[in-house]
């Protein structure tokens, strides 16, 4: 975890005034405002690496992250995939860290995803994709990073720092980030002009109460989170804080997969967090969720079409509901993890920059 730094938060929404909030909270309500200051940063770099990109036209794109920015690269799986039609891949970093394997040469858009910019394996896999003649796009929080150097184009985040070890605003500006890529690569106006109304529909999303699930949760050893589309990004995301920040085995599941073997634990007391959206990824959600339910499942779902019911979820441009849900669950899993008797800032065995190899 980074200190000795000269920390000057950004507006941010009401957090109530308490000085003993936790950095995970704080971070987490600057979402809103650190993508405002990353698309009005990047709108010209955006709006040059769109002409770029469709004047390159890669065969397929590779992503490279770990961790928080892993997830975030799924989210960036689904909007390529249904708004450009190109295949996306995870690059599996050891095939260069550990196998140095060499790659052949490739006409390729490579995406790499980082707070930090210096986890050794994320440098050397992008590193051997560029040397293949990669066009190499980096969404970096720390613009003075190795990883930043090495890019083509350089996306900051610009969320300002980020100090509790659960990355948040970092992680959420990159989903958004990549939506605000295809936008400009697509020429998608209306995807665009719902980015732009994003982050004050975060701020609202922030203040949303879902203190409706801590009861079933703060207590729990495992549970499900599910989505699907568009939110299965988010639910990795929600499984991993649930994880990393409140000690509780959390595994992510598209809404189709758990259908097959792991809908078998699923029984009575079982809990389950679902996000849907209010597309028809979103039915497929819905239709497990009340699966679950009718097996006696304590369920919780955030849906924008459940008018009231469940965790309340906003309507927004169903590619970008799941961010909402996202900032909502950041400040549910910080109010769970201090109701666990932990604290989410520093989760013990964890530091802020992994340096894996």
């Amino acid at each position: 975890m980074t200190s000795g730094l000269d920390v000057s938060l950004m507006a941010a929404p009401d957090t109530g005034g308490d000085a003993g909030l936790t950095l995970m909270q704080r971070e987490a309500a600057e979402c809103g405002q650190g993508l405002a200051a990353f698309l009005e940063r990047n709108r010209a770099t955006l709006r040059d690496l769109g002409a770029t990109l469709r004047e390159y036209s890669p065969s397929m794109v590779v992503t490279c992250a770990r961790g928080s920015s892993d997830n975030a690269a799924t989210y960036g799986k689904y909007l390529i995939e249904t708004r450009l039609g190109l295949p996306v891949s995870s690059a599996a970093l050891s095939v260069s860290s550990v196998f140095e394997a060499p790659l052949r040469e490739t006409r390729a858009l490579c995406i790499a995803i980082s707070q930090s910019g210096r986890s050794p394996d994320l440098l050397a896999t992008v590193s051997r994709h560029k040397d293949s003649g990669s066009l190499v796009v980096a969404l970096v929080n720390d613009e003075t990073s190795p990883l930043a150097e090495m890019a083509d184009v350089v996306l900051p985040l610009s969320v300002g720092p980020e100090l509790s070890v659960a990355a948040t605003k970092s992680c959420l500006v990159s989903m958004a980030g990549l939506a605000a890529l295809v936008a400009n690569w697509a020429q998608d106006e209306e995807l665009d002009a719902a980015l732009h109304a994003l982050p004050s529909a975060l701020d609202r999303a922030f203040a949303e109460d879902w203190r409706s699930a801590l009861a079933d949760m703060t207590g729990a050893t495992n549970l499900f989170v599910v989505g699907r589309g568009f939110g299965f990004g988010v639910a990795q995301e929600a499984a991993l804080k649930l994880k990393e920040t409140c000690a509780l085995h959390a595994e992510a599941f598209s809404a189709a997969e758990v259908r097959h073997g792991p809908m078998t634990i699923v029984g009575k007391g079982f809990p389950i967090l679902a996000f849907a959206t209010s597309d028809t990824a979103g039915d497929s959600v819905r239709g497990a969720a009340a699966e679950f339910a009718a097996r006696g499942a304590r369920v919780h779902l955030a849906d924008p079409a459940a008018q009231g019911q469940g965790l309340p979820a906003q309507a927004a441009y169903p590619a970008l509901e799941p961010l909402l849900q996202l900032v909502s669950f950041y400040r549910f899993a910080n109010d769970l993890s201090l109701r666990r008797g932990l604290d989410p800032d520093s989760p013990p065995h964890l530091a802020k920059v992994t340096r894996t190899l």
